[in-house]
């Protein structure tokens, strides 16, 4: 070896960590740093898919600020490529503990997207030329767009009331129905309609409304299934934007729900040969019908007559063939038809005439896009479910359609499915006791306790799109529609901005600058690409599994575990969340984007309880979303909602974060280490409970801070203090693992004089959540206690007993725990610690390693198995804790260390 390069190599190694006091602040903070104060950044926007989109239904997006830069009351502006301001909304999302803007929300109208980049710059917006106006009154909620006027009720069963279009009602009551059998084969049915129970005006517009219901589904005496109702109106649009959250609190062994959705009354207005269904196909095909058709008859009623039908015009009477237009009452009129996707791959429309006669076999194909209008030249209704075919078994039903009013009904649980079953999929097994359901978790990876595995409690949200047309829409514009909702496009900050605001902690841009950097972002983007094409390729889809991914591969059998106890479904495991939705902050890329967003609509729903004993906390992994016994706020953790959040502004996840703030109240009463093996039971006092620093206080904290800088509130503040200071006063800090905690004052008890490390207490977002609030809150001490833990937790048997006079201990996620290394590195300028890091991500313990092979490589297996990686170790564990390590990794040091320990 040449000297003098090793010396070159050594001092430019030390020169990168030590350069400057700047340089040893994690990545974001550096941006926010150099951006405090300053003047207002440059703030372009762009089309996640790269290209304006034909149609967009309105926009919501959300901006992140720099500290110190925007304060409350300036005002903002969005304009287009050319530089014209745009009609626009904006309002705040978070602040900054010193008052300035943290994160800023905007809408956009519907219409036509705008080509190009868009920039938010400071001034005044354009105003809509039909603004969204609303006007409260004591029996509804009118909002109006332009000539469309909404009615939206307070209370009772009709949730919009009407759409009228310049004074004519083309959409009637709006109601939400569901139906429940006494048994999963041959039961009772019993349907149900939703009452609303509340009503509250959240924006008045003028470029965007939004009204929040709540409710109960009630029949036969009985009220199941609580429901949460947003509707959101956008200047220039026809059309409300539904999202619909509804809660499974029924009985899994006696409620099956056989169907649940949303029906809407169609006045029918006009002779049947002018009354038109459209329902769409596959891609941008469509259904298109008369409930009279004039085409294909025997006789020929005319080219004229045929194309005005085809096109959903009037047709025109006086050039219909005589011969045809005295037969008409001798044509069969069609008033019901039925779009049903049972599965993933495979739809089919059906229509008949009326109730009690056969039905006819239309078309079918492999996945609709799931709209369905029916209406005439005079007016009509049309309504979209998105994640149509993802989210099986679902319809579109259209009945009556011959009459004076006809029906539009969107089944997000289609009523010809078989019910939901949602009966624990296992039996006992003889373990009753804590011995015997160890060693079921020995054996299968799941925690199994009789009545802990119960399904009550979950929620789904689901989103569509309701139109009130003047008119039939032309076969271009359904289509466009029909893309608009299932594909929504989406508008985003790109990510060299949202870097430099400073938010969201610790996280690197891509950079392919070096060999090993290139090496780095190709296994990133990889990974990704893998199990964003895993979804398709498993057929990860249904009403209740569709965003999740598997946990671990089954090599033998070449499946995912599908069915082996603690392997199969993820359940946002390791962070899986937090690794896409970083990936998406750092790319922009669309495929991630969309994936990321289903997965959080799912981790953030079915893998949470919602009311009952274990409202706040989520499940571990398992077959089951809800089959694992093990309820944890690791897995509810509000980190793993913030980033979609605050890109989208979206409500419902605000909401689900919210509801987290006394979420570490459950553990009073859920026991989260009743049988571990040998586990002490030292006796607490009233609400004082045994809690872990990461898996548990870390995850409430996330909500805590979130809350803290969308309200303001102190009281939060206080709490994330009172928690951050008495782990600091501990003898050994973070490395105590937990602590008897004090649920009133949100402070730690003890001396905390023995160490106890868990190899997943800094797995579920610590230290993401810690990196925030360290740059947040000055607290001297728990600083120390965070950087005491970071440094030695991957260190050696005999650099730990050099320290500590206590046992080592296991370890394990060594490769995801370089980060921790990383962030003390960069913390302290320690470049030993930087080589260190890279050695331990670099080296594959425990982790993927870093391989130059594409994860989509198929290994050779029977015919009928699909594509898997071959990596050391097939896990989404795995996956998540490399690439999150990778990103943070990047920011935290320099990547010239890398060839050092390489």
């Amino acid at each position: 070896m040449d000297i003098r390069a090793g010396i070159s190599r050594r001092d430019s190694l030390k020169a990168g960590l030590m350069a400057s006091a700047t340089a040893l602040l994690p990545g974001a903070a550096q941006a926010a740093t150099s951006a405090r104060g300053g003047a207002m950044p440059e703030t372009p926007v762009r089309w996640i898919d790269d290209a304006a989109p034909p149609l967009s239904l309105g926009q919501t997006f959300g901006v992140p600020w720099p500290r110190g830069v925007l304060r409350a009351g300036k005002p903002l502006s969005v304009q287009g490529a050319d530089g014209t301001a745009l009609p626009s909304q904006h309002w705040t999302l978070a602040t900054w503990p010193d008052g300035s803007i943290k994160w800023t929300a905007h809408a956009l109208p519907a219409g036509t997207g705008q080509p190009g980049a868009l920039r938010v710059v400071p001034g005044k917006p354009a105003a809509p030329q039909a603004p969204v106006l609303v006007r409260e009154l004591a029996d509804r909620i009118e909002i109006q767009v332009g000539a469309l006027r909404w009615s939206i009720g307070r209370s009772g069963n009709a949730i919009i009331q009407s759409a009228q279009q310049g004074g004519r009602t083309v959409v009637g009551p709006l109601t939400l129905v569901a139906s429940v059998d006494s048994a999963p084969e041959g039961g009772t049915r019993t349907p149900f309609t939703g009452r609303i129970t509340s009503a509250t005006v959240e924006q008045k517009g003028p470029v965007r409304a939004v009204v929040k219901l709540t409710g109960v589904h009630e029949g036969q005496g009985r009220q199941i299934l609580p429901f949460t109702l947003r509707l959101y109106a956008h200047a220039g649009g026809d059309h409300l934007r539904i999202v619909h959250s509804f809660i499974f609190d029924g009985d899994p062994a006696k409620d099956f729900i056989s169907g649940i959705g949303l029906t809407a009354a169609v006045p029918m207005a006009g002779a049947p040969h002018d009354r038109h269904v459209r329902l769409a196909t596959a891609d941008d095909g469509l259904f298109s019908e008369a409930v009279r058709p004039l085409t294909g008859l025997r006789r020929d009623p005319g080219k004229a007559v045929r194309a005005a039908q085809i096109a959903g015009k009037a047709v025109p009477m006086d050039a219909m063939a005589p011969g045809v237009a005295k037969l008409l009452d001798r044509i069969p009129t069609w008033g019901d038809f039925d779009l049903t996707q049972l599965s993933a791959d495979g739809f089919s429309i059906a229509k008949r005439t009326q109730e009690g006669h056969a039905w006819v076999d239309s078309v079918a194909g492999s996945r609709s896009q799931g709209l369905g209008y029916i209406g005439s030249p005079q007016g009509g209704a049309a309504i979209a479910t998105r994640y149509f075919w993802q989210r099986h078994p679902s319809q579109i039903s259209i009945r009556d359609a011959e009459s004076d009013m006809a029906t539009l009904t969107a089944w997000l649980w289609s009523p010809d499915a078989k019910p939901m079953d949602m009966r624990s999929y296992r039996g006992v097994l003889g373990m009753e006791g804590y011995d015997a359901q160890n060693e079921g978790l020995d054996i299968t990876y799941e925690d199994y306790e009789p009545g802990w595995d119960a399904a009550t409690g979950v929620a789904r949200t689901s989103e569509l799109t309701l139109w009130a047309c003047a008119a039939t829409p032309s076969a271009d514009a359904l289509a466009a529609m029909a893309q608009a909702n299932a594909v929504p496009p989406q508008l985003m900050v790109t990510p060299d901005r949202i870097h430099e605001a400073g938010v969201f902690g610790i996280w690197s841009l891509p950079d392919r600058s070096t060999p090993m950097k290139a090496r780095i972002e190709d296994q990133n983007r990889n990974l990704v690409d893998f199990y964003v094409g895993e979804v398709d390729r498993r057929r990860w889809y249904g009403f209740w599994n569709h965003g999740d991914i598997m946990h671990t591969y089954d090599f033998d059998r070449h499946v995912w575990r599908y069915d082996i106890g603690g392997f199969a479904w993820d359940n946002s495991e390791l962070s899986p969340d937090l690794w896409f939705w970083t990936s998406v902050l750092r790319t922009g890329n669309a495929a991630a984007f969309r994936f990321a967003e289903a997965l959080t609509r799912h981790t953030g729903e079915v893998d949470v309880y919602h009311l009952g004993r274990f409202k706040g906390l989520g499940t571990r992994h398992g077959v089951q979303h809800w089959s694992d016994s093990s309820k944890q706020p690791r897995v509810s953790n509000a980190m793993y909602r913030r980033i979609f959040y605050y890109l989208t502004a979206d409500e419902r996840a605000g909401d689900l974060m919210r509801d987290l703030v006394t979420s570490d109240l459950a553990l009073e009463h859920v026991e989260i280490g009743r049988k571990v093996p040998g586990a002490e039971r030292n006796p607490l006092p009233a609400g004082v409970i045994d809690l872990s620093f990461g898996t548990m206080w870390c995850s409430v904290a996330s909500a805590w801070l979130t809350e803290w800088e969308r309200t303001g509130d102190k009281k939060w503040r206080e709490r994330l203090l009172n928690g951050m200071d008495s782990i600091g006063r501990l003898k050994y800090g973070w490395l105590a693992g937990s602590a008897p905690y004090d649920l009133k004052t949100g402070r730690f008890m003890g001396a905390g004089d023995k160490i106890s490390i868990s190899h997943l207490n800094a797995v579920f977002g610590a230290l993401e959540v810690n990196a925030e609030l360290l740059d947040l809150l000055d607290v001297p001490r728990y600083r120390t206690a965070w950087l005491d833990y970071c440094r030695w937790f991957n260190a050696s048997p005999q650099e730990w007993k050099a320290k500590f006079d206590q046992p080592f201990g296991r370890r394990n996620l060594k490769e995801g725990h370089s980060r921790l290394t990383a962030y003390v590195a960069r913390e302290t300028g320690d470049k030993e610690l930087a080589v260190r890091a890279w050695k331990e991500f670099l080296g594959g313990d425990a982790g993927l390693g870093l391989s130059t092979g594409d994860p989509r490589v198929a290994l050779k297996g029977p015919a009928y198995v699909r594509p898997i990686v071959e990596w050391p170790d097939v896990s989404t564990n795995a996956a998540s804790q490399w690439g999150l390590a990778a990103i943070e990794n990047l920011a935290l040091i320099p990547d010239a260390l890398a060839d050092a320990a390489n």
